[in-house]
Parts: structure tokens; sequence; C-alpha cells
């Protein structure tokens, strides 16, 4: 090992250590779980003094959060690819895909209810793992593979369920899926005590979700390759981390995500139908990037992705109660988008900035 030279007459000052100054804390706005939390709590407060309707228990708040529950899923969806550094454009699409595959279980095999959850995740997890594979084998974007392949999931979904159907819909619906969609925790008491009116039993898949994907990437090495995947994809292989198998990886996971995002949809509206996960695209995307996850790759928020659907959610409801339109409702959520993408960018040239310095 080389020693620097220094030449003579020059000032050593300049390369003894220097004491190391106490890290400056973070401003309050810049913590953005907690700031997400605020805004959740405020608006809602807010939205039930103007409106006290939002306030209801059984016809507004039950709803919400069985609908937050749903697209928190959506957002884990795309959450996962996004921490490799891709992105899932098909996310509904593969809802739909694996919501067929439970529809087809009850309808014509009579299965029970978890059976047919069983095989909507494997058809999920199985249409994402396809994507994966093809994205790594061809080493074409993530955007054109996952494009391609939400085109070709709705000629597919579309097709099957003509060929399978009547309607365009399975209605069979097994025992235990009405309980699934209309029950509360306020229906499971342990002696005196009972669980909340508010909270759907639906919810236990997002609580599943979370609580998995928070150990996979908190506590996992699979996880800190996935992270490292998508931070330096070049720089991750040369570690010896097998990046191939970490991008299928993470779009299979996204695929049984958006699959379980799809048996919830279906619950929620009681029908297997064609048209489920229409309206997953922008969710997916507003609640992972609003939470926290870099569109770059490297960085995720599993709680953040809960906050920041909880915030779309509660504007949503806030706004539709106040009598605002559809059109107009969509342009706000554009513009949150939009807001989010911006945050994304500014937290991206400030972790550069970080690291300059640093070196």
């Amino acid at each position: 090992m080389t020693t620097p030279v220094i030449p003579p007459g020059s000032d050593t000052r300049s390369t003894r250590a220097t004491p190391s100054r106490p890290a400056h804390r973070l401003p309050f706005w810049v913590n953005q779980r907690l700031g997400l939390l605020v805004l959740v709590v405020g608006l809602s407060a807010l939205f039930g003094v103007v409106q006290p309707t939002f306030l209801d228990e059984r016809l507004v708040l039950f709803p919400l959060v069985r609908d937050v529950s749903t697209l928190t899923v959506v957002a884990l969806a795309q959450m996962v690819v996004l921490s490799v550094g891709h992105m899932n454009l098909a996310v509904g699409r593969m809802a739909a895909f694996g919501a067929l595959f439970a529809g087809l279980g009850y309808d014509r095999l009579g299965l029970p209810l978890p059976l047919g959850l069983l095989l909507c995740l494997c058809a999920g997890a199985a249409i994402g793992a396809l994507t994966g594979w093809i994205i790594t084998r061809t080493g074409v974007s993530s955007f054109v593979v996952t494009l391609a392949m939400d085109f070709a999931l709705l000629g597919l979904v579309s097709l099957l369920y003509s060929a399978l159907t009547e309607n365009a819909a399975f209605t069979t619906k097994p025992s235990g899926l009405a309980e699934l969609r209309s029950y509360s925790l306020a229906d499971i008491c342990v002696g005196p005590v009972c669980g909340s009116p508010v909270i759907p039993q639906l919810a236990q898949f997002t609580v599943l979700a979370l609580l998995g994907l928070g150990f996979l990437y908190g506590a996992t090495r699979i996880g800190r390759e996935l992270l490292l995947t998508g931070a330096n994809p070049a720089a991750a292989e040369l570690s010896g981390i097998p990046t191939g198998r970490r991008v299928i990886l993470a779009h299979t996971l996204s695929g049984l995500l958006a699959a379980l995002a799809g048996f919830m949809a279906a619950v929620s509206t009681g029908t297997f139908r064609a048209s489920i996960g229409d309206d997953f695209m922008l969710p997916s995307f507003l609640g992972s990037v609003l939470g926290g996850t870099l569109l770059t790759g490297g960085v995720v928020s599993v709680v953040g992705a809960l906050l920041g659907t909880a915030l779309v959610g509660v504007i949503r409801k806030g706004l539709d109660l106040l009598g605002v339109g559809l059109e107009s409702l969509n342009v706000y959520l554009g513009c949150v988008l939009l807001l989010a993408l911006s945050a994304d960018r500014v937290r991206t040239v400030v972790s550069h900035r970080k690291v300059v310095r640093s070196t």
C-alpha cells in the first residue's frame, strides 16, 4: 500500500482528521412518513368538519378503508418493481388475470374460498415471473415489456371471459365471500372486547402484505440485494449479486401482489369480471411514490406506500362528498402525482449532493 507524498513546506493541517460534526436533524417537513400521517389525519378532520357525513362509520369510513386496503396492495405491487429500478404498467391487467382464475375456480371447479385465492396468487406470480424472465432474457426496458404485456392480457382476459361466461363475469360466490366483503373487526370479539367497525376483515390481506414486505426489505439478504440491484445494477453484478434473478423475483412478487389486489377488488364488488384493475395504474404510482419510493430504484418505504395510498383515498372520498366531478377529481389526482414525481427528483438530487460532499 502506497502512502501519499506530502510536498515540503505544505500545510499538513489539512490532512489531519477533523472532528466529525453532529448530524443535522432533518426538518419536520422532510420526514415524509410523518408528514403524510399528519396530512391524512388533518384532511380527515377537515372533511369531517366541512361535511359531517365523511365520519359516518358504515356508509363512508368502512368502504374508504376497504378501498385503501386494496389500493395499498396495488401500490406495494408497483413498489416491488420500482425497488429494482423497473416499473409495471401491466399491474391492473395482472390483477384481472389473477381474479379470472379465482372466479374460474369458484364457478367451474367448486373450490372453497382459500383454494381459489391460492389459485389466483399462483396465476399472478406466474405471469409476473414470465414478464421478469422476458425482461432479463431480451434486455428490453421494463416499460416496453410491461406495456406489451398490458395489451396482451387485455385481449386474453376479455377473450377468456367471453368464452367461459355468459355475462362476462363469474358470479358464483363461495362460502365466506359475502362475510369477507361486509364484515368488519366489530364482528370479531374476544370476550366483551370487539374490534373497530371501520376496519374491514378484508384488510387482513393488506396487513400480511405489509408485514411480509417489511420483513423482506428490512431483515433479509434478498431484500438488500433487491435494493442494491435498483441502486446500481453494474455494481451489484460485480459484487456477485444475481441481478437477473432478483429482477425476476421482483416481477414475480409484483404479479402476486397485483393478483391479490384483484381478488380483493372482486370480493369488494361481489363479482369476478374482466374490468377488474382498469383503474389501478394511477393509484399504483401515487401510493408508492408519495410514500417515498424512488422511481430510479434502491429506496422503498412499505409504510409510506400505505400512508400515500391513504392520503389519496381521503382526498378522493372527501372531494367526492363535496360534489367534485370525476373529471375534476382526476385533474387533482394528476397534479398530486406530478408533485410527487417532482419531489422524487428533488430527493434524488439531494441524495446525490450528499454523496458528493461526503467523498
